[in-house]
């Protein structure tokens, strides 16, 4: 039974990476959660009826996205709503306007209607810094970029990056829709996440990292990456959701290395894995800085960066993902982290 009183929120993708270790860090907190799926098996929900306090406080709904009456169901009865889950087409995208970029913004959309319908108190929608951080139109060269600051949509299509794309035209709308309707609408735009997975399927962020300790045939440009604990972003999710102060966007990304000191670190710690070679990682132009001093001011604090990557190779390890060395498929990497 659910606690008597315990607030219910909604989390859409539930079973994922990031929106596993907030609906664990909810149930933890003395929330209930309805959290919606696309598919209700056990192989994509097991993981999260494991989870402390599940078995009384969390419930699953089968909802698309893109069917606001599944979306508005699993809403009812909520408080807040945690828009995590983004549309990932799996094909090549033939048409991209149509598979990805309405998707998002209809998927968001629905999100907040329903959000709206059930009069909630706050929704938080995931966005990313890839919403922030390429090619900002008029933003001083050199300058910490910040909230103010917006990826140049129309410089993202021109180079068919269509996933920063989706990732600025859905924070645009859910802000938008916040404005248009008075729905109390805060995003957060987190950097690349590292971090243990809870879910057996191996997501895009962590694939990465596999990658530069196995190695394989494909290069990696060497950029700067905003690094975030997939744990201490949870933490940020619920706290832009609690704290009555916050607004707006906030940006999650406390970390930054390069490509080569990532690899360096890695091999410093975890020696006799094969590698991504020197060779194969190219050199560019590394951005801007950036701030999360917004989430740090409402009392966010995260971890080091190292203790992230020691408890995700450690689960890597554990895990087995990082045996079959010399297997017949060679590892690959995840082609969205060269487009962007």
């Amino acid at each position: 039974m659910a606690m008597a009183g315990s607030p219910a929120v909604c989390v859409t993708g539930a079973g994922g990476y990031i929106a596993s270790w907030l609906v664990k860090l909810l149930l933890a907190r003395g929330y209930s959660v309805h959290g919606t799926v696309r598919d209700l098996s056990d192989k994509k929900t097991a993981h999260l009826k494991r989870l402390e306090n599940a078995a009384e406080n969390l419930r699953l709904f089968k909802a698309d996205l893109l069917v606001y009456d599944a979306m508005a169901a699993a809403v009812v009865g909520c408080q807040g709503v945690f828009h995590v889950a983004t549309p990932v087409p799996s094909e090549k995208l033939t048409d991209p306007e149509l598979q990805m970029l309405a998707s998002a913004v209809t998927g968001t959309t629905n999100v907040l209607r329903a959000a709206s319908a059930a009069n909630v108190q706050r929704a938080v929608a995931v966005s990313s810094i890839v919403a922030v951080e390429i090619n900002p139109k008029g933003w001083p060269e050199g300058k910490i970029r910040d909230e103010n600051c917006w990826s140049d949509e129309e410089f993202c299509r021109s180079i068919e990056s269509w996933y920063p794309v989706a990732k600025i035209i859905s924070e645009k709308a859910a802000l938008e829709y916040g404005h248009r309707t008075g729905l109390d609408v805060v995003t957060v735009n987190p950097g690349l996440v590292f971090g243990p997975l809870l879910q057996p399927i191996v997501n895009a962020s962590n694939q990465f990292l596999i990658y530069l300790l196995k190695g394989g045939p494909d290069k990696v440009r060497n950029k700067l990456w905003h690094v975030v604990d997939v744990r201490d972003l949870a933490e940020a999710l619920l706290l832009v959701y609690e704290a009555p102060q916050a607004s707006g966007r906030h940006i999650c990304a406390p970390h930054v290395i390069s490509v080569r000191d990532l690899l360096d670190l890695l091999k410093s710690k975890y020696p006799g894995y094969p590698y991504t070679t020197e060779e194969s990682i190219c050199d560019r132009d590394h951005p801007a800085p950036m701030t999360s001093d917004k989430l740090k001011k409402l009392g966010w604090s995260c971890r080091l960066l190292e203790e992230t990557i020691a408890d995700t190779v450690e689960f890597f390890q554990q895990a087995g993902f990082l045996e079959d060395l010399g297997g017949e498929d060679p590892c690959r990497f995840p082609p969205l982290f060269n487009k962007i």
